[in-house]
C-alpha cells in the first residue's frame, strides 16, 4: 500500500471514523508538532487497518514544513489550496506530504464545488470583497497597468505604482489557497534568463505555490514585426494562418521551457478548439476557452451571410470583408480579397463554430471540445480556464456545468471574470421582492421586540 487515500470531514458519511491521529504508530521524533496537523484526517477503513498493521511511524515531508514556514500556517492547522497525500516507506514510515491543489480549502477538505472561481483583475479593492470564494487570480498587462495602475479612479490615492507593489497587495488579500497568473512582460524576448529573472521577482513575492506564469499565444507575430501592432493603422502584415513555424510554436516553446524550470504556466490567448491538442504539448498548467469577442464575432458573420444569402447584395460581402480585416481574421492586405472567397470563410467560420447547432449556439463549443480534450490527457494537474465572458455567457456556462457528459472533469473547470460580472449571477429580481416584503415587516414588529 504505497499511497494513502483521505477522504474530507463532512462528506456526509456516518458510523464509525478512522483518522489519522487513532492510528497506533506514533509521530516520529521530531514531527510531533507538524503530525498532529494532521491527526483528525479521516481514512478509509481498509487503508487504516493496512495501516494498523504496517507503519511503525508518521512523519512529514520537507515540503509539507517548507509550506507551513512560507504561510506562517497557525499550530493544527492546514492552508487551503494544498491536497494531503501519503505514502508509506518500504521502512514502515508513513511520510505525509502537501500537493498543490486550488480544489481544497484549509485542512484538507475540498472546496463546495469541483468547479473553481477566479477574479480576472488586478485591483485588490475589487478583488477583497469575493476573495474568500476565490481559488485563482489572473491579470495581464492591460488589467495592471490600463485598469489599474494608471486608472485614478480604481487606483485610490495612487497609493500602487509597481506591478511588484500590486502583487503583494493581493498575495496578502487572497491567502495562500488561491493561484496568481502573472503575465510576462515581453514574450519577444530573445534573452532566456531576463525572462527567468523577471519571473524570479514574482515567485519571491508570492512563493512557487501560488505563482503561475502567462504565456500568450504569440502566432505570426514576433519580435521584427510587433511594432506594427503599435504604430500607424496597428495591423499587422502576416496572416494568423500563414506564420512561420518559428514564429507559430515560439511560445511553445517558451511554455515548455519555463515548466522545465519548474514553473506552472498558464497558457493563454487560446480562441479555437484546434489551437488546444497543441498547447498540450507544452504541459500547461492551464489552458484557456476566450469567448465573448469570439462569439460576438461570429454572430455577425453569421449576420452578414445570412442577409447576402437573402438578398444577393454583394455590398453584405463587402462589409464582411471589412469586417474581416478589422478583426484580423484578413491581414492588412485582405482588402483586396475577392468576394466569394470572403463568403466562403465566413461560411466555414460559421460552420466551425457551430454557431446553428446545439454544439455552439451558446459560443462554448470551444469549451466543450477543451474539456473532452482534458478527459483524455495525460496531464491529470491541468485545468481549463474559462475567460472573456459577457452578457449571458455565465448563464450557459453553469448549465454546462451539470451536463452529465463533464461530470468527471468538471473538477478542472475555472472561470473567471471581473468580480462585478460574477456580482450579477449572485442574485435575482425576486431577491428584491421578497427582501422587500421581509424587511416591512420586520419594520411593523413592536416596540421593543427581542
Amino acid at each position: 500500500m504505497p499511497h494513502v487515500n483521505y477522504r474530507s470531514a463532512g462528506a456526509g458519511r456516518t458510523g464509525v471514523h478512522y483518522t489519522l491521529g487513532a492510528l497506533t504508530a506514533d509521530a516520529a521524533r521530531g514531527h510531533e508538532g507538524d503530525v498532529r496537523r494532521v491527526r483528525d484526517l479521516l481514512l478509509e477503513r481498509r487503508d487504516f487497518e493496512a495501516l494498523n498493521r504496517c507503519a511503525s511511524a508518521v512523519a512529514v515531508t520537507d515540503r509539507f514544513r517548507d509550506v507551513i514556514r512560507t504561510f506562517a500556517v497557525p499550530e493544527g492547522e492546514i492552508p487551503a489550496g494544498f491536497r494531503i497525500e501519503s505514502s508509506l516507506e518500504p521502512d514502515g514510515l508513513l511520510s505525509v506530504d502537501l500537493v498543490r491543489d486550488i480544489g481544497f480549502d484549509g485542512n484538507g477538505v475540498r472546496r463546495p464545488t469541483g468547479v473553481v472561481y477566479s477574479a480576472d483583475s488586478a485591483n485588490p479593492y475589487e478583488v477583497a470583497p469575493v476573495a474568500g470564494l476565490l481559488g485563482n487570480l489572473t491579470c495581464n498587462p492591460g488589467i495592471v497597468y490600463d485598469l489599474f495602475i494608471n486608472n485614478p479612479e480604481a487606483n485610490v490615492g495612487r497609493k500602487f505604482h509597481t506591478l511588484e507593489e500590486v502583487m503583494t497587495e493581493l498575495g496578502d488579500v487572497l491567502g495562500p489557497g488561491c493561484d496568481v497568473s502573472v503575465e510576462i512582460e515581453n514574450p519577444f524576448e530573445p534573452d532566456f534568463d531576463k525572462i527567468l529573472d523577471e519571473i524570479a521577482v514574482y515567485r519571491e513575492i508570492l512563493s512557487p505555490y501560488r505563482l503561475v506564469v502567462k504565456v500568450p499565444h504569440t502566432g505570426p507575430v514576433n519580435a521584427g514585426n510587433v511594432h506594427e501592432l503599435m504604430s500607424g493603422d496597428r495591423k499587422l502584415g502576416a496572416h494568423y494562418a500563414s506564420p512561420s513555424t518559428q514564429d507559430a510554436f515560439r511560445s511553445h516553446t517558451l511554455a515548455l521551457a519555463l515548466r522545465e524550470h519548474g514553473y506552472r504556466v498558464n497558457y493563454t490567448l487560446m480562441f479555437e478548439p484546434y489551437q488546444s491538442a497543441l498547447a498540450l504539448q507544452a504541459k500547461p498548467y492551464f489552458i484557456n476557452s476566450f469567448i465573448r469577442h469570439r462569439l460576438s464575432q461570429a454572430r455577425h458573420v453569421r449576420d452578414l451571410v445570412a442577409s447576402y444569402r437573402a438578398t444577393r447584395d454583394r455590398s453584405r460581402l463587402e462589409q464582411l470583408r471589412t469586417f474581416l480585416v478589422d478583426t484580423d481574421h484578413l491581414s492588412a492586405s485582405g482588402g483586396d480579397r475577392e468576394l466569394i472567397d470572403v463568403l466562403h470563410y465566413g461560411e466555414d467560420l460559421v460552420s466551425y463554430r457551430h454557431l446553428n447547432d446545439a454544439e455552439g449556439w451558446d459560443g462554448l463549443d470551444a469549451v466543450r471540445h477543451n474539456l473532452r480534450l482534458l478527459k483524455q490527457s495525460h496531464l491529470p494537474d491541468t485545468r481549463l480556464i474559462v475567460c472573456s465572458m459577457e452578457g449571458a455567457n455565465y448563464r450557459d456556462l453553469d448549465k454546462l456545468m451539470t451536463d452529465p457528459e463533464f461530470a468527471d472533469v468538471v473538477d478542472r473547470l475555472v472561470i473567471t471574470a471581473e468580480p462585478e460580472y460574477l456580482a450579477r449571477f449572485a442574485s435575482a429580481n425576486q431577491v428584491v421582492s421578497y427582501q422587500r416584503r421581509f424587511m416591512n415587516a420586520a419594520a411593523t414588529a413592536p416596540v421593543g421586540h427581542d
